[in-house]
C-alpha cells in the first residue's frame, strides 16, 4: 500500500509500506493492506511504518490521516 506523510514545510515520506501504526487521539491503531476507508485525527507520538520488516519512525505533534483504496495520506505537524 502507498503511504504519504506531509507537513506544511515538506514531504516527509512517500512510498510503499507493509503496515503503519498511528498515534490516534483515542489510542494507537494499525493500518494493513486492504483496510476499510477511514479518516482519523492524530495526537502527539510517532508514526511507525514498516518496509520489508524494517521499522521507520516519524515524530509528530498532531495531524489527520485518511485511508482510501490502499492509499494512506497523513497530514501532520512536527
Amino acid at each position: 500500500m502507498q503511504l504519504e506523510i506531509l507537513s506544511p514545510e515538506k514531504t516527509l515520506f512517500t512510498g510503499e509500506v507493509d503496515s503503519v501504526i498511528f498515534p490516534g487521539s483515542q489510542g494507537k491503531f494499525q493500518i494493513l493492506n486492504n483496510h476499510a476507508p477511514i479518516i482519523s485525527s492524530l495526537s502527539e507520538g510517532n508514526i511507525d511504518y514498516k518496509i520489508n520488516s524494517k521499522t521507520n519512525q516519524v515524530e509528530i505533534k498532531r495531524g489527520i490521516v485518511e485511508v482510501l483504496k490502499n492509499k494512506i495520506s497523513a497530514l501532520i505537524e512536527q
